[in-house]
């Protein structure tokens, strides 16, 4: 029950809810558990599910035809999870969503979170002004990718999320920063945190 609670506080932070929305809204998510290394959503899926991480770290990640890889988004607890662009589009994925370490999710089946905003605006207001946040910061990473340096990224990261280097791997990290693993390495013993 504490997950459901977790969820709630989140979504009554990004916009408030009428108690029918509310009722409504949080009687749709379920309990989901996958295994460390797992596969929740492939690359040509569509995203059927909106998840919302209650334990567990996953990342999103791009692979091209010669299999090389790039780490686009990590999830912890407590933020929503998985390909949101296919999800709210319905669309085929380009990306694969991946647990790192077994997870537990709150998740809603599409065509219930569908039916959900449809019926009451200020859940399609919380769950717009969810993925705005997102986007934004999305385009600051973006930022960060094409301006900033090895350290600066670094840096940058850390600052957002200081907790990160005892969650993720850090060869996902270095993936994700778009700094190769040894420099990476240096970067740890180097910087002062």
């Amino acid at each position: 029950m504490q997950a459901q609670e977790t969820l709630r506080k989140v979504i009554e932070h990004i916009h408030p809810l009428s108690e029918e929305a509310a009722n409504e809204f949080f009687s749709i998510w379920v309990e989901h558990r996958v295994k460390r290394k797992e596969i929740i959503t492939s690359a040509g899926e569509i995203e059927k599910y909106l998840y919302f991480v209650t334990d567990g770290v996953q990342r999103i990640v791009y692979q091209d035809d010669q299999n090389r890889e790039s780490t686009l988004v990590f999830s912890y607890a407590p933020s929503f999870g998985g390909v949101v662009d296919s999800f709210f589009l319905q669309k085929r994925s380009a990306y694969y969503f991946e647990a790192l370490t077994p997870s537990v999710f709150l998740r809603a089946p599409f065509e219930a979170v569908n039916q959900c905003m449809q019926k009451h605006h200020c859940v399609s207001e919380a769950l717009r002004l969810g993925v705005m946040q997102a986007f934004s910061g999305l385009l600051e990473r973006m930022v960060e990718l094409q301006c900033f340096t090895s350290e600066e990224k670094f840096r940058q990261l850390l600052k957002r999320s200081p907790h990160i280097l005892t969650l993720v791997p850090h060869k996902y990290l270095a993936n994700y920063l778009g700094i190769d693993p040894t420099n990476f390495s240096k970067l740890i013993n180097s910087v002062r945190i």
